[in-house]
């Protein structure tokens, strides 16, 4: 018999961090969370709770943790959308239908108790979080920014009456074969044309300081319609900013701007710090740190966090100057690829981006949506 119990007690909230990290303990392609940062879901203060609520179950076996999950109720993002939904995030179980029915029988019951008639997800309190279910790519290393998940939790889901709502699409992203310049001649003909300027600074201190309203501004304009995304809160702006001085350097980073100075494209890269919290299972020790600090120093590997255009530019090519510093990143020595993270598969800007590089789409995510009262 399986047991759902709401998560309350510290030692329930230990269990639910620490279930994953038993779990795939020795899968190769899993990539933890840090610690630090899951633990802070279960603060008062926790930068997301002014625009959300959220409920944690564990699902217990003779007194042995099978699974967890989380409900989300996201207030802004229905409110943008004018929905009445809730996400499911922080799925994980055994392989067995009576303990995924059970977790998500507990989530669509709080979902119906807070008035809401569809369930989503798997997503994030924003999709700044790890979000989408890996349906292809198992035997790939996940990036720091995502979820690894078993290939049964599909079967698991579905039988739930769930079905496909959104696919997402990841690639890795070589230089063209051939250094030619192209993409740079291109650009620069682009810049000169429009009277578009790279934004200068100094250090990441000053990048932030210069840049960093524009960068919410366009974010917020160009992911709008994006699929999950809500708006940008004061908390959400300012854990996105401390993030940023962590683990961003200038050779990654390339900012557009206008004849007026106003910011109208934007990439942001990091070197992939997968390998380095792996060892360690997510904890910040002095050899995990060591790690980090390395890899960041000397990446082989760079994921893709942000690129955004203004919808005012977007059709202008303007992009393809984030191309060409994507390329010239692509080219530093020691770095062997870029890892693109998720893209919708039906964005077709963000999809044609890669058609300048070599491209090898080797993962897919899902989002699944279930209308609650249908009949399964």
């Amino acid at each position: 018999m399986v047991t759902v119990k709401e998560v309350k007690t510290k030692r329930e909230q230990r269990e639910f961090l620490n279930f994953p990290l038993e779990m795939y303990r020795d899968e190769p392609n899993f990539v933890p969370p840090l610690y630090l940062d899951e633990k802070k879901i279960f603060r008062k203060d926790y930068v997301y709770y002014d625009t959300c609520e959220a409920v944690y179950y564990n699902a217990y076996r003779g007194g042995k943790m099978v699974g967890r999950i989380s409900g989300i109720l996201q207030k802004a993002a229905n409110e943008k959308n004018g929905e009445k939904r809730v996400r499911f995030t922080r799925f994980d179980s055994v392989n067995d239908n009576e303990v995924a029915s059970a977790l998500f029988g507990a989530v669509e019951n709080w979902a119906k108790q807070k008035g809401m008639d569809i369930v989503c997800g798997p997503l994030g309190f924003s999709d700044l979080e790890r979000e989408g279910l890996l349906i292809e790519g198992f035997d790939q290393l996940s990036t720091f920014e995502e979820q690894y998940n078993y290939d049964y939790y599909q079967d698991l889901i579905e039988a739930c009456g769930y079905r496909k709502e959104v696919d997402w699409t990841e690639s890795r992203i070589y230089p063209p074969e051939e250094d030619d310049g192209k993409l740079k001649r291109i650009a620069d003909k682009l810049m000169a044309r429009y009277n578009l300027h790279f934004g200068p600074a100094k250090n990441v201190n000053d990048f932030l300081n210069r840049y960093k309203d524009g960068l919410f501004e366009l974010l917020d304009s160009s992911y709008d319609q994006l699929y999950g995304t809500v708006p940008f809160s004061d908390g959400m702006k300012k854990l996105m900013i401390d993030n940023f001085r962590l683990i961003i350097d200038l050779d990654h980073v390339a900012v557009i701007l206008d004849e007026n100075d106003r910011v109208v494209c934007l990439g942001v890269c990091f070197p992939s710090i997968a390998k380095a919290v792996q060892r360690s299972r997510g904890h910040l020790t002095p050899a995990a740190l060591v790690r980090i600090l390395r890899a960041m120093k000397k990446p082989e590997i760079i994921d893709l966090g942000l690129i955004g255009v203004d919808p005012a530019w977007a059709m202008r090519g303007v992009s393809v100057a984030i191309s060409a510093e994507l390329e010239r990143m692509l080219r530093a020595p020691g770095v062997k690829y870029a890892e693109t993270n998720l893209n919708l598969e039906d964005n077709l800007m963000i999809q044609n981006q890669w058609k300048r590089f070599k491209e090898v789409k080797h993962k897919r995510r899902r989002a699944y949506v279930k209308k609650l009262g249908e009949e399964e």
